[in-house]
C-alpha cells in the first residue's frame, strides 16, 4: 500500500548516505516520514548500516559499478531498483549521483512514483572534456540516457547555474523543472571555524578521488616547482584510488611520496583534523557540482585556491577568501600558491 510519508533516497556509495544525507535523513524522520535507504555494498558496510538504522532508515541493497560500463551490470542494477522501488511503494524518490538518477528515475516511471527528484551533483568525467572516440561515445550515451529518465522527473536539482543551463540547452530536462542549489551543504556545528595553528611552515591540502579531472597532476606539478624554492612548505593529499577510467597510477603515487612532493595520507572518514592542521585548501579540478570539501574547508576557515570552472567559480571571490586560476594550469596554480607562501 503507497504511503503518504514514504521517502526513498538512492545512492551508489553508501558512506555518502552518511556523510551527505545523514542530516536530511534526520530531518525526514524527525518530521514523521518513513524514509527507505538504498545503495550497492550497504550489506558489507556494517558501519554504516548500523548509523542508518540507527537514525530510523530502513536499508535495501542493490549491486551497482558506480563508474563501470558494462551493460549487463547495470540491466542488473535497474531490475533491482526496479523490484526495490516497486516494493516500497515510496511516495518520494530521491536520487543523487549518475546512475540512481538515470536508473531511478526510469524505474519511478514505470512504477508511477508521485515525485521523483533527481539531484544532479556533477556531471561525471565523460562531460569534463570531449576529446576520444569513447568519452564521446560515453557522452552521446549519458545524453541520450538523461534525457529519457529525467523526463520522467518531477523535479531536477543542480549544484550550479553552468550545470544547469547546459542541460537545458542540449534539452535534457524541461527549464520549468529545473532548479539550482548551492551544494549539499556543511553543517557548521560539525565544521566549526579553527584558526590556523602555525604559519611557520605554509600546508597546502587537497582532498580528493585521485583523479586527473581533480587536478591532482597540476597540484603535484605546483608543488614540485615550489618545493625547489622553499623549504617551509607541505603539501598534503588525502583521497583514493579507484575504478574510474580517469583515476591516476598507483606508481605514479608512489614517486611523489618518495620524492618527497607529497604527503600522502590515503582515505580519511574524518578529514577534519587535516583540515585543521592546513593552512590553505586547494582543488584545481576542471569541473563540479559544488565541491564540498571547499565547503567544509571554508566553514572551518581556510583559504581557498581553486579553478575558475563550473561548481568551484562559485565558491571563491577573487582576492577575498581566495583565489581563482584556469583550470589544467599548473603555473598559475603555483603563483597563486606562492603568494601564501610569501604573505601568510
Amino acid at each position: 500500500m503507497l504511503s503518504d510519508n514514504s521517502v526513498l533516497i538512492i545512492a551508489s556509495y553508501a558512506k555518502s548516505l552518511i556523510k551527505f544525507r545523514g542530516d536530511l535523513i534526520n530531518a525526514l524522520v524527525k518530521r514523521g516520514y518513513s524514509v527507505h535507504v538504498c545503495a550497492p555494498e550497504l550489506v558489507s558496510e556494517s558501519e554504516t548500516v548500523n548509523e542508518l538504522v540507527s537514525r530510523g532508515a530502513t536499508i535495501h541493497e542493490v549491486s551497482m559499478n558506480r563508474s563501470g560500463l558494462n551493460p549487463i551490470v547495470d540491466v542488473k542494477t535497474f531490475f533491482q531498483l526496479l523490484r526495490v522501488i516497486s516494493s516500497v511503494k515510496p511516495v518520494y524518490v530521491i536520487a543523487y549521483t549518475i546512475k540512481p538518477v538515470i536508473y531511478g528515475m526510469l524505474s519511478s516511471a514505470l512504477c508511477k512514483i508521485k515525485v521523483p527528484v533527481a539531484l544532479i551533483t556533477g556531471l561525471g568525467y565523460a562531460f569534463t572534456e570531449n576529446k576520444g572516440i569513447k568519452r564521446s561515445s560515453v557522452q552521446w550515451l549519458l545524453k541520450v540516457l538523461y534525457r529519457l529518465a529525467l523526463y520522467n522527473a518531477k523535479v531536477v536539482i543542480f549544484q550550479n547555474k553552468d550545470d544547469c543551463a547546459l542541460f537545458c540547452k542540449l534539452a535534457l530536462v524541461e527549464p520549468k523543472k529545473a532548479g539550482v542549489v548551492n551544494g549539499s551543504g556543511v553543517n557548521l556545528s560539525e565544521y566549526s571555524y579553527t584558526p590556523v595553528k602555525d604559519t611557520k611552515c605554509i600546508k597546502f591540502l587537497l582532498i580528493a578521488r585521485l583523479l586527473k579531472d581533480k587536478g591532482i597532476l597540476e597540484y603535484v606539478a605546483a608543488a614540485r616547482v615550489l618545493r625547489a624554492k622553499y623549504t617551509n612548505v607541505e603539501f598534503g593529499l588525502v583521497g583514493w584510488i579507484d575504478s574510474n577510467p580517469a583515476s591516476i597510477a598507483r606508481a605514479a603515487l608512489d614517486e611523489w611520496v618518495h620524492d618527497d612532493i607529497v604527503k600522502y595520507y590515503g582515505h580519511l572518514e574524518d578529514v577534519r583534523p587535516a583540515l585543521i592542521d592546513s593552512c590553505v585548501y586547494v582543488l584545481p579540478s576542471y569541473r563540479e557540482g559544488t565541491p564540498r570539501t571547499v565547503l567544509e574547508a571554508m566553514s572551518i576557515g581556510r583559504p581557498i585556491i581553486t579553478t575558475d570552472v563550473p561548481g568551484c567559480r562559485e565558491t571563491v571571490i577573487n582576492g577575498k577568501n581566495g583565489y581563482l586560476v584556469p583550470a589544467k594550469s599548473s603555473d598559475a596554480l603555483a603563483n597563486a600558491m606562492e603568494r601564501f607562501v610569501l604573505h601568510p
